[in-house]
């Protein structure tokens, strides 16, 4: 590393409840020269719906000298004013579906693609993304919320597939996707059941990165719960 290179951990979706506490507990960590806390509205700032604006913004963190020794992806859309979890097919449509896949597929895919050339050489580093158990389609057995579950098993895939490219072109990196457990946020509030173990963005976000920071080269690629035990595809 050059002295005009810093060291940082970088939290894309920082807004969100679990963002935000994992940019707290990043903070505490004085391992890392730096903590960026990206949004739609911070700076530089990212639509995920956008692809320049994530260009751009990994093209501002590389000019200033930024190499990324982790970096989580919190963001996610399970459900909106106009779109909830479907439970019967017939609720399903062509709307649901492409919002689902922009902001749970397609907007990490792009981040990634953007941000992965910003880890440096020669060192570990931990790429994940937040996914969710429910994106697993050996784990599901109650059918229901198709685009959602549909769009988080497209991000696994996504993590799978440049898990293996990374192999090729930095061999110290590891990128993984990661449940978060049932967290009291804005997305997951309004089915959070009775008898759920339901955890405050605080407990996730300890959880989160003790998880990370167990992790090898010889994850790189996996699916993980919030205790660090593989999920099937």
């Amino acid at each position: 590393m050059t002295n005009l290179e810093k060291l940082a951990a970088v939290v894309i979706g920082s807004s969100g409840g679990i963002g935000s506490a994992l940019c707290n507990e990043l903070t505490l960590d004085k391992s890392f020269d730096t903590v960026v806390a990206i949004d739609r509205k911070s700076a530089p700032n990212i639509d995920l719906l956008n692809e320049d604006s994530i260009m751009n913004a990994a093209q501002e963190l590389a000019a200033s000298g930024i190499k990324i020794k982790v970096l989580i992806v919190a963001t996610g859309f399970l459900h909106g004013l106009d779109q909830r979890p479907e439970k019967r097919l017939k609720d399903l449509s062509a709307a649901s579906l492409s919002n689902s896949f922009a902001i749970n597929t397609i907007g990490p895919a792009l981040l990634l693609k953007h941000f992965l050339p910003l880890a440096p050489k020669g060192e570990r580093s931990v790429f994940a993304c937040l996914s969710a158990r429910v994106g697993s389609i050996g784990d599901n057995s109650l059918g229901g919320w198709h685009s959602y579950r549909a769009s988080k098993a497209a991000l696994n895939q996504i993590i799978k597939t440049m898990a293996v490219e990374l192999r090729r072109t930095n061999v110290d990196s590891v990128l993984v996707s990661i449940h978060p457990g049932t967290t009291s946020t804005e997305l997951s509030k309004p089915f959070s059941k009775n008898g759920l173990d339901v955890r405050t963005p605080e407990v996730a976000a300890k959880q989160i990165l003790s998880v990370l920071g167990k992790l090898t080269t010889q994850d790189s690629g996996a699916f993980f719960d919030h205790l660090g035990k593989p999920i099937p595809w």
